[in-house]
Formats: structure tokens, sequence, C-alpha cells
């Protein structure tokens, strides 16, 4: 498929110890639904938090669904990333501090693409209302719609990588083609370091031939991009929002918060090699 040559990833400067410290901004994005982005943003960023990382949520989803799974009402929001995004709105004023600090989402978010559309800078808002909360966190993990619009865009454009969940079906992966042409489009012309760090094999069952076929492909194409770390399927992963919790919260020593631990130390793992480099 030639298509590991597309996912190289892009050069990153090492980290200066003496420059203020700054979160790491990392996007989930696959313009497929259904993948688990945003029960791997949540369960990521508790994972992350178990190991002391200060980390903050972006939903970026009109659908609400991360908001949701912290036991956040969107249809009762007030100030939403609408807010932010197109009134310009802090985004400190809708920070909720739940299990972990969440900037909500809300269903005005779906007009936002509409109202970014004629204003300069429209990539760049997310970006320029992250930069003053920025030294408050290590991580900041932005939920994305499933699509390559205008929302997934200003995601890209803020994010220091991407993290792509894929289902464990072929079909599932020509996705990421359409996904890089996108990125290499935003490293030309809005931000250059952008990338794809890491691919993260979703809804595994391990049991089915077509699931290791799928994984083996990844692999074949993508390397050391894929994730060691498999997330299972497990009706853990639907039980945890409705308590309004991750999994990790919910069901602490089961399999499905394991899962999520192992995806946190490879990230970290990652970061470290990186400020090394």
């Amino acid at each position: 498929m030639g298509l590991s040559r597309l996912l190289s990833r892009p050069q990153t400067r090492a980290e200066d110890p003496d420059e203020p410290r700054t979160a790491r901004v990392l996007a989930f994005a696959n313009q497929k639904g259904g993948v688990a982005k945003t029960t791997s943003t949540l369960n990521l960023a508790a994972a992350l938090a178990e190991k002391e990382m200060r980390v903050l949520c972006v939903d970026m989803d009109p659908q609400g669904n991360l908001t949701m799974s912290q036991g956040l009402n969107p249809d009762s929001i007030e100030r939403s990333m609408f807010d932010v995004l197109v009134s310009r709105m802090p985004i400190e004023n809708v920070i909720h501090k739940t299990e972990i600090d969440i900037a909500v989402s809300s269903i005005d978010l779906a007009g936002a693409e509409l109202a970014l559309s004629s204003m300069i800078g429209r990539e760049r808002a997310l970006e320029k209302a992250l930069a003053p909360v920025k030294g408050e966190y290590d991580y900041v993990l932005i939920d994305t719609p499933p699509s390559l619009g205008l929302l997934t865009i200003n995601a890209l454009v803020a994010a220091d990588g991407v993290i792509v969940p894929v289902q464990c079906e072929y079909l599932s992966l020509r996705g990421l083609v359409q996904l890089e042409n996108t990125l290499a489009m935003i490293r030309e012309n809005l931000n250059p370091n952008v990338g794809i760090i890491g691919i993260l094999p979703t809804m595994y069952d391990r049991r089915t031939l077509h699931t290791r076929e799928a994984v083996e492909i990844l692999e074949e194409n993508f390397g050391d991009l894929v994730f060691n770390t498999r997330i299972k399927k497990t009706i853990r992963y639907a039980e945890a929002p409705v308590k309004g919790s991750s999994v990790l919260k919910y069901d602490p020593t089961g399999s499905a918060a394991d899962a999520y631990r192992q995806l946190a130390k490879e990230v970290l793992n990652g970061s470290k090699a990186r400020q090394h480099a």
C-alpha cells in the first residue's frame, strides 16, 4: 500500500529544561464514527491522572459524548466550546472539574463550523483558546467529531500529535490515508509539526481471524506507529459512562482499566523518547 511513507513522524525539537512547562496537546481523530475516540480520550486522561499528570480534556464533538461521560448534560450547559471558539470566551469559563478537567461541549457546537467559516484565522481558534491554560496542564486531550471538518481541523492545528483509534476491521484502515492527506495539508499550511504519533487498535477480538488480519495489516504498513496496547471489546466501556465515570474509576481492577494504563505508559514513554531525541 505504501502507506508507511505517508505516516512518517515529523521531527520535533528537544525540550529545553529552562523553558516554561507547557502541555502536550494530543488530538484523537478518525473520520469514521464508533471507533472508541471518546472512550479512549476519557480513559487515557484518567490513566495519565493516576500517574499524577495534570490533564485537560476538550470536547470538540457537538454530540457531547465526552461531556456526558462525566455525568454532565450537554443540553443544559449554558457555556461551552461554542462560546470559546465563536465568541472568544476564555476557555477557563467552560472547564468543569469532575473526575478530570473537561472543557465541555453542547449542541450549540454544531453551529460552530458555519459561524467560524467567515472568520479570519478560523483554523486557529482552538489553538489560541488553549494558549493561556497550557502552562497549567501536562496534557491536553482533544476529542473530535467523526469528520474532517473545521472542528477537527482546529484540533489538528492545535495539536502536537494525533492518536488514531482504529476499529479492527479492514474497511476501517482505509480512512487512515484520508486523515493523513488532511494532516499533510495542515503541515504544509498551518502546523508543520503535527503528525500521527500512534495508531490504537480498538474493539479487538483475538478470537476472530478478521481482527488478527486487520492488526497484521496495520503493523505491516505502519510499524512502530501501532501501539502495543489493544483495546478489547467489553461491556465495561459502555457501563462506565452511565455512571458518569471513566472505566478506571468504575472498575479499577478490571482488564479494561488496565488496557488504558498500558496505553498511558506507551504515551509517556514516547514523550520521554522525544525529549531526549
